[in-house]
C-alpha cells in the first residue's frame, strides 16, 4: 500500500515554522511526516522561521506532540553530503546522530546524499571508495539502532546507476536502501521510471517532486537536483513521469510513504495532494 506523506521543508521557503509545516499536513489529511535534522542550533530555526528539528531536541517529547495530533514520522531527512572528504568528516556524524535521534522517536529510515556537485581533483572512484568508508562507519550504527539508512538520488553519484549499483551491491545489507526522487531523476536527464526499475528491490522510501517547464528548459541534463517543485504535483511536465512510477509501484505491490515535497503554499498543497490521491484511487 502506497501512503502519502509530508515533507516539512515545503515550508521553508515561506520561513514557516515546524508546528506550522505539521498543522498544514493535518489540514490536508495527510497522516506521515518527514523533517530534516538539524546537527546542532540554527538561530533562524529557533527564532521559528524554518520547518527543521535539532537533535539536540527532545526526541520523547516530540514524538508525544506527534503522537498526539495523529502524526507518524516516515524519515528523519539527515542529507549532509556523505561521499568524499567532508562526508567523512562532518557527514558521517551527522547521520550517526540523525540514526540515534529516529530511534528515540521510532523513526524507521534516516535519508543520506550526495553533494551537488563532483568532488574536485577525486577520481570516480576514489570517491567510490571514500563513500564505502563513511557508510561502513554508518551502518554499523544502522544495524544497532534498527534503522534504515537510505540513498536518495540528488547529486551527480547517486544519479550514475553504476555508482549506486556498485554501493548497494558491495554492502548487500538491509539496512541501506533507496529513497527514489522522481524530480531530481528527471532534471539530472533521467527517465524518472526507468531509473526506478533498476533500483525496485532496495527500494523504501520516496520524494514526489515536479518541475516546471522552464526550469527543465533552463537546467536539465546539467543539474541533478531541486530543492523541491514550485510548481504543484502534476502541474509540470514531470507529471506523466510520475504517473508512470506510482502505476509501476501499485503493479509491483510496493508498500511504503511518498513524501511530497512542493513549494509549500495553500493552493500548492491541495493540487498536489489532490493529485496524488487520484493517482492512488485509479
Amino acid at each position: 500500500m502506497i501512503e502519502l506523506g509530508m515533507h516539512t521543508d515545503n515550508w521553508r521557503a515561506l520561513s514557516g515554522s515546524f508546528e506550522t509545516a505539521v498543522e498544514k499536513t493535518i489540514e490536508n489529511g495527510i497522516e506521515h511526516i518527514e523533517f530534516a535534522v538539524i546537527h546542532g542550533q540554527y538561530f533562524v530555526n529557533a527564532m521559528g522561521y524554518d520547518p527543521a528539528v535539532s537533535m539536540q531536541s527532545n526526541p520523547r517529547a516530540l514524538k508525544r506532540y506527534l503522537d498526539e495530533r495523529g502524526v507518524q514520522v516516515s524519515q528523519l531527512d539527515g542529507s549532509y553530503p556523505l561521499m568524499g572528504p567532508d562526508g567523512a568528516t562532518f557527514g558521517v556524524q551527522y547521520c550517526q546522530q540523525a540514526i540515534r535521534f529516529a530511534s528515540e522517536m521510532g523513526c524507521p529510515m534516516v535519508d543520506t546524499v550526495d553533494g551537488a556537485f563532483e568532488i574536485e581533483g577525486c577520481s570516480f572512484e576514489e570517491v567510490f571508495k571514500m563513500t564505502c568508508d563513511n557508510f561502513r562507519k554508518c551502518l554499523s550504527w544502522a544495524e544497532d539502532y534498527g534503522v534504515i539508512i537510505n540513498v536518495e538520488t540528488h547529486g551527480p553519484y547517486t544519479s550514475n546507476a553504476e555508482f549506486m549499483q556498485r554501493l548497494f551491491e558491495y554492502f548487500d545489507s538491509e539496512y541501506l536502501r533507496f529513497n527514489f526522487d522522481t524530480g531530481n531523476t528527471y532534471i539530472s536527464g533521467q527517465d524518472p521510471l526507468e531509473y526506478l526499475k533498476i533500483f525496485r528491490k532496495y527500494l523504501s522510501h520516496c520524494h514526489i517532486k515536479d518541475v516546471s517547464s522552464e526550469l527543465a528548459e533552463a537546467v536539465r541534463g546539467n543539474e541533478t537536483g531541486i530543492g523541491c517543485s514550485e510548481v504543484p504535483i502534476g502541474g509540470g511536465v514531470n507529471a506523466g513521469n510520475i504517473e508512470n512510477c506510482f502505476k509501476y509501484l501499485q503493479e509491483t505491490d510496493w508498500n511504503g510513504v511518498v513524501s511530497i515535497e512542493c513549494y509549500g503554499s495553500d493552493e500548492n498543497i491541495r493540487k498536489s495532494v489532490e493529485f496524488l490521491r487520484g493517482l492512488l484511487n485509479n
